[in-house]
């Protein structure tokens, strides 16, 4: 199972993050479990996701509107931002945005090939959980 940094622990990950592919096709969601969808497929497949088994999670792109989920918030147990670099520092507006304007208060979690050094940064905006990219060693 893959680990995360949550809560400045190494724990297992239990969510599944669902990315679409190379062709940009929405990957297939399994029927239980839980799982961390795109903002394009939970746009997509919302009615689908509501009814399905395990917690569900979105995750934002960098260049993704807060407003347009914030609506839906209430059907997240987490949301997650995605950093394709650590050195962007959109995504930590948007967590500042929901957070402050449009009210979430659950479990924050940076998806980043990230530094030691900036996570100090990235949970002063809020983010507990930290998903790192392959390869990365969680407990370095």
């Amino acid at each position: 199972m893959a680990v995360i940094i949550k809560n400045r622990q190494v724990e297992n990950n239990p969510w599944q993050l669902l990315r679409p592919g190379a062709d940009k096709a929405l990957p297939a969601v399994p029927p239980t479990g839980d799982v961390i969808v795109s903002l394009a497929q939970w746009q997509a497949q919302k009615a689908a996701l509501l009814v399905r088994e395990g917690r569900l999670g979105v995750w934002l792109a960098n260049t993704d509107d807060p407003a347009i989920v914030a609506p839906d918030l209430k059907h997240f147990a987490l949301v997650a931002v995605d950093f394709p670099h650590f050195t962007d520092g959109r995504g930590c507006s948007i967590a500042r945005l929901l957070r402050e304007r449009y009210g979430w208060t659950g479990e924050w979690r940076a998806i980043v090939n990230l530094i030691r050094d900036v996570i100090f940064y990235f949970s002063r905006c809020g983010f507990g959980a930290f998903e790192l990219k392959a390869g990365e060693d969680a407990q370095a």
